[in-house]
């Protein structure tokens, strides 16, 4: 099932999406179908061909809020900003909220006047809006309580890599209706993905955005299903993804979700019910032994890894696409390429 040529006759032009320049990443929403089908393709051609894009960003300077600890996307954001020839710098905000010491539309008419973009990983959601309404430069969530869209446009990679076109693909979300959950509805069907959501009852992912991506299902010819039963998400499957139960800020959560999301960890038994082909998907950091069974993402099935490094190319695609406006500098792909 692994395609051996994500993008067959891609050529630099497919790349100009020159539409979103200046433009902000909040939502998967903020992308049309095609604008992220082409952010997927750049990725691509990020990953396989990194040294042709050496110093696109030259110049561009930006800066990284950080509400929550992390490790892949801090790293991959400085990493990718770096490999591009830009230059980041951290702000650690895990000790006091944005916001706090002056409002945030403040910090955003100063931060317009120094910097080329900004990158957020908050808490609340209503904190990236805001951000993003009073800066006159592009906004980057980097996580929310609402949505991830980075993690999940690195996820549709992945799933890419392995099944090519994913008209017909199947992903089934098995666990705590959040933030990625929701961000991965909007991107699955956004590209022609069908999603079956299997979440414990009261834990369903933001209803709005599951009619959202019921919408975009509609157009798309994918479909939206979400089920209070693990083994009818996962049925056929072609992809089987899970994420912790209890996020950063629900830890006085954890023992009480322990026990209502028991049914509903990947474990060997589980994950048969998926396609024989199925891949294992996580967007990290895992809890191996509660919402993954260790010998389930330790498995040569699983493609949590190539999520996690997926994450670095998707990035560096947003960045240029939004500070850039598409690739009018791109090299001319060699013969041998």
């Amino acid at each position: 099932m692994i395609a051996t040529t994500v993008f067959p006759g891609a050529s630099p032009s497919s790349y100009a999406y020159r539409s979103v320049t200046g433009r902000d990443l909040i939502s998967i929403q903020d992308f049309s179908s095609d604008e992220l089908a082409c952010a997927l393709e750049l990725a691509a051609a990020m990953k396989a061909r990194p040294a042709d894009f050496r110093g696109i960003l030259s110049g561009k300077q930006i800066v990284l809020f950080f509400e929550k600890p992390s490790l892949r996307t801090r790293l991959t954001f400085e990493a990718g900003i770096n490999s591009l020839g830009g230059a980041s710098f951290f702000v650690d905000q895990t000790q006091s909220r944005l916001g706090a010491r002056e409002s945030l539309s403040d910090v955003a008419h100063n931060l317009e006047r120094w910097i080329d973009g900004i990158v957020l990983r908050t808490f609340a959601h209503e904190a990236v809006t805001t951000m993003a309404q009073h800066a006159a430069i592009p906004v980057i969530n980097a996580l929310s309580d609402m949505e991830h869209p980075c993690q999940a446009m690195a996820d549709m990679l992945t799933l890419q890599q392995h099944f090519g076109d994913l008209r017909g693909v199947r992903l089934a979300y098995v666990g705590d209706g959040n933030n990625v959950a929701n961000s991965l509805m909007l991107a699955a069907t956004s590209l022609g993905a069908s999603i079956s959501i299997g979440t414990p009852r009261g834990y369903e992912p933001d209803a709005a955005i599951t009619e959202a991506a019921r919408e975009l299902a509609a157009v798309s010819g994918a479909s939206v299903n979400v089920v209070n039963d693990p083994i009818e998400a996962v049925a056929g499957a072609d992809a089987v993804y899970t994420d912790v139960w209890a996020s950063m800020g629900q830890e006085d959560e954890a023992a009480n979700r322990s026990k209502i999301f028991a049914p509903f960890q990947v474990n060997q038994k589980l994950f048969s019910y998926a396609a024989k082909h199925a891949v294992f998907m996580h967007c990290l950091p895992a809890h191996r032994g509660d919402e993954v069974a260790t010998a389930v993402i330790d498995s040569p099935r699983s493609v949590v890894f190539e999520q996690a490094e997926n994450r670095l190319h998707v990035q560096k695609s947003i960045l240029v696409l939004l500070l850039e406006g598409g690739i009018h500098r791109f090299p001319p792909r060699s013969a041998n390429a």
